[in-house]
């Protein structure tokens, strides 16, 4: 098990050097010029010679890089031996002259918003897919199977901008049963704090819970009818311990791999879901970004997205090995 960890992490780091190496030079490598747009369109010619020495873009690439791979680390010094030099802590993943904050800092301060949204929504399309799942398929060619599985198919049809709207025109306006809180801190008010995410908690999670609830149950029939079943039950084993136990372990292997990349996805930023709610997620802050064309905080956002997806590809390779042991020795 120690060997397989070992050989996972060594491939994960290698994957976090390529990633950031990539995501670099696609922001940093483009036509445009990135010292043009630290600043708005009154921006004087000599503003921007000043920011591109600050920020040190009058060096070739490869020193860029260096340097920006040495501030997550170390932290950094802009505009080192000038007068108008200021740090950047760790983990320096650059400085918005658009915002006027270190690109660490903007994310840091809406990571919690999205961790809230991602988590909540997570804990709801787990629960309630997989029990749906195993229901339908305990069911299979009865009408619970049918009637779930319509819905299923119906809910994995709609995009979830069309789920939150709906949610929005009929639960807020409409019947006016919850009001338009955004977000607010669990500490300062826990009721105001649960409505202002149960409707995004709601769209995410009818969305992904019919994905796998038609998931589970394809894993479910297809293990259900292995003769290590059969032997269990003529074993005399009670069904629910050869559903749970073995049935269900035995089917787990792609709702992992499923559950640890969508949850990774969205703690990267649920942007549509952030918008139409209000929520001051990542999300919303690679929106703003992207039409401030704020560079480093889009360089950023997107290396934090990727290193969330990479990091739960691991936890998602042990927990396999946990699941079925099996894979250790691949």
């Amino acid at each position: 098990m120690g060997a397989y960890i070992v050989r996972r992490l060594f491939a994960m780091i290698l994957m976090l050097i390529a990633l950031s190496m990539l995501v670099f030079l696609i922001f940093n490598a483009l036509p445009a010029d990135p010292a043009r747009l630290t600043c708005g369109k009154a921006c004087s010619p000599q503003i921007v010679e000043a920011n591109r020495a600050r920020l040190g873009l009058d060096k070739p690439l490869v020193n860029q890089y260096t340097d920006f791979a040495k501030g997550i680390f170390v932290g950094r010094t802009y505009g080192e031996g000038t007068s108008v030099s200021f740090e950047c802590s760790v983990p320096c993943l650059g400085y918005s002259f658009r915002k006027g904050e270190e690109v660490s800092q903007l994310l840091w301060d809406r990571f919690p918003v999205t961790a809230q949204l991602a988590l909540g929504a997570f804990i709801l399309w787990i629960v309630s897919g997989v029990s749906i799942g195993i229901v339908a398929a305990l069911k299979r060619g009865k009408w619970q199977d049918r009637t779930i599985m319509g819905f299923a198919l119906i809910g994995y049809s709609f995009p979830s901008f069309f789920i939150g709207l709906i949610l929005v025109f009929f639960i807020q306006i409409k019947w006016s049963l919850i009001g338009f809180e955004g977000y607010v801190p669990i500490y300062e008010n826990p009721a105001k704090w649960f409505s202002g995410y149960i409707l995004p908690w709601t769209a995410l999670a009818l969305l992904y819970a019919a994905f796998y609830a038609r998931l589970t149950r394809n894993q479910m029939l297809e293990t259900m009818g292995e003769d290590y079943i059969r032997t269990a039950r003529a074993k005399g084993l009670r069904e629910r311990t050869v559903i749970g136990k073995h049935g269900l372990r035995a089917g787990l292997t792609p709702i992992v791999t499923a559950a640890g990349l969508d949850l990774a996805g969205l703690l990267g930023g649920a942007i549509i879901t952030e918008q139409i709610f209000g929520l001051n997620g990542i999300g919303r802050l690679a929106i703003s970004s992207v039409t401030d064309s704020d560079l480093p905080v889009i360089t950023g956002t997107v290396l934090v997205a990727a290193t969330l997806i990479i990091v739960a590809n691991l936890v998602v390779d042990i927990l396999y090995a946990v699941i079925d042991p099996r894979v250790r020795l691949a």
